[in-house]
């Protein structure tokens, strides 16, 4: 006989067994989700009725969840962005200019991924453009095997932290954060994760300089203002746009549905700026709309939001519409919009199906007491909230193996989540508890595409690389960045500040010192009716 306190742990291990067989995710949670439930109803732990609560939670939390529609307007950014040529242009420029320098082609490929981290989002499309890109440089100037390859593959996985990250978009609503929130706290994460990469890199230049070389001056072709040019060309533009998506939501101007929206619309607009058939017109049209964002803006600021300012922001808008109409006119980006509207459906529909089946998965698992036998399991564990955190990376880290971001941030995110709450809040606060665990898992997650041998970066290696690449050395020039991601992560559990120091510090009330004060209130006289008759 199957009892309640049974259920939990036979759902969990089932969960495990199908994901080990690879059956694929979403229908094996709505699977296991109504079959469990089914066989609770048999045994009388919850009635049929109890049921209802899946189809409402599926229309209330995935098909009605705002949040969640900024997904494939940042999936449509990152597909334009992968192919339109920025890449190229930026990891050129950042080669000579650091080319001079022992790991200088490496630290052109650590900037780069940061930078096109924050305006895709998408670790496929940044491991592929970089290794077509900055590989057969590397070889041809002498360059480590393995560390082009781990570099390349780590530099990749950057995009999972770097705002506007689809992993902190989900993170935030799994969690019931604010997504400006989630980026906040993870901006101090990655610019420390570049810096350790940079250091691995400067310190390898120290120990075994034949492994990162310096590039010969006679393969510089562009020096002076030249190089500067071409740098400052695929910075300022990528650099606007991470501001209209990142910056107008961080100061609140935008909801993070209306930033992906703009930032999908600057990608287009990128997209043509770096075409050669962009035209003669379209550039000058173009110089007048920035012109006119830039009058608008000043006006807005520092007078109030008159005719002028009006009439400047109708003409930007005006130009953003023409240099789109010229990117339908253009037959390489008529193919490349279309090729990300497919992107986009693809990756929308894998992540809703994902979580229609986490949602019948969970409802069941909480309903037969999982959260209570989860929650007794985790708090019981040796060391306390030090050894809870320990313990839930090292699982994430394995489990990694197996799933992917979405898979661990839907199926084991919302099962943690409220442990995670009560056991962080002393630590951290209440409001800045969830934020914390919620950056220190996605750092963690990174790993999850550089795990040999199921690491998705090793992959897209594997598939763009030269037949003289060795399979070996992907694998083994993976483990130093694994290594680095490790040590990452456990600077941001020793020092929550590393996420917390950008948020907003908790308001702090000592109840003890509360004075109600109540103001004197003088009263009229009162009211002479005179001497009741007889």
């Amino acid at each position: 006989m199957i009892t309640i306190e049974m259920m939990p742990p036979l759902m969990f291990g089932g969960l495990v067994l199908a994901m080990l067989i690879g059956f694929p995710v979403a229908f094996t949670l709505a699977a296991l989700g109504l079959s469990f439930g089914f066989l609770a109803i048999h045994e009388g732990f919850f009635g049929l009725s109890f049921l209802q609560a899946i189809p409402e939670r599926v229309y209330g939390s995935v098909l009605a969840n705002e949040l969640l529609l900024a997904i494939p307007f940042f999936t449509f950014m990152g597909a334009i962005l992968e192919r339109c040529g920025l890449a190229e242009d930026m990891l050129d420029s950042m080669g000579q200019l650091f080319g001079p320098i022992r790991g200088g082609l490496g630290y052109s490929v650590i900037i780069v991924g940061f930078i096109l981290g924050a305006i895709t989002g998408t670790v496929a499309a940044q491991v592929i453009a970089m290794a077509l890109i900055s590989m057969p440089v590397m070889i041809r100037y002498g360059y480590n095997m393995r560390y082009i390859t781990g570099v390349l593959a780590a530099s990749g996985t950057i995009t999972q932290l770097v705002p506007p990250s689809l992993v902190l978009i989900v993170l935030a609503d799994q969690l019931g954060k604010s997504v400006g929130d989630m980026y906040l706290g993870a901006w101090g994460p990655s610019i420390l994760q570049i810096v350790l990469f940079a250091g691995y890199t400067f310190v390898l230049g120290l120990i075994k300089p034949g492994h990162v070389p310096a590039v010969p001056k006679e393969a510089r072709t562009l020096t002076g203002w030249a190089l500067w040019r071409k740098c400052l060309l695929g910075i300022i533009p990528s650099a606007v746009l991470i501001f209209v998506v990142l910056g107008t939501m961080m100061l609140g101007l935008a909801t993070p549905t209306e930033a992906g929206a703009m930032g999908a619309v600057g990608a287009i607009v990128l997209a043509v700026i770096h075409h050669k058939d962009f035209s003669s017109i379209g550039h000058k049209v173009l110089l007048v709309g920035v012109v006119a964002a830039g009058v608008g803006t000043i006006v807005g600021i520092y007078f109030t939001q008159n005719l002028i300012f009006k009439i400047a922001f109708a003409l930007a808008y005006l130009a953003v519409a023409w240099v789109c109409i010229e990117a339908v006119k253009i037959p390489d980006l008529r193919t490349l919009i279309r090729q990300g509207y497919e992107t986009t459906m693809r990756i929308t529909c894998m992540v809703t199906f994902i979580l229609i089946g986490s949602t019948c998965f969970s409802i069941v698992f909480l309903g037969c007491n999982g959260g209570v036998w989860l929650e007794h399991l985790l708090t019981s564990l040796p060391g306390g909230v030090w050894g809870f955190l320990i313990f839930i990376n090292l699982f994430i880290f394995f489990i990694a193996f197996f799933l992917d971001f979405f898979e661990i941030a839907f199926i084991i995110l919302p099962m943690i989540a409220p442990i995670a709450q009560k056991l962080l809040t002393p630590i951290v606060g209440a409001d800045a508890a969830l934020i914390w665990f919620g950056v220190m898992l996605c750092v963690n997650m990174q790993t999850s595409f550089l795990h040999p041998p199921f690491g998705f970066a090793l992959f897209y290696l594997r598939g763009v690389a030269p037949k003289e690449v060795k399979s070996s050395d992907i694998y083994w020039g993976a483990m130093p960045w694994i290594g680095l991601q490790a040590i990452m992560v456990a600077v941001v559990i020793a020092f929550p500040v590393t996420v917390t120091g950008l948020l907003d510090a908790p308001t702090k009330v000592d109840l003890d010192k509360v004075k109600i004060e109540i103001p004197e209130i003088e009263l009229p006289p009162p009211l002479d009716f005179g001497q009741p008759k007889n």
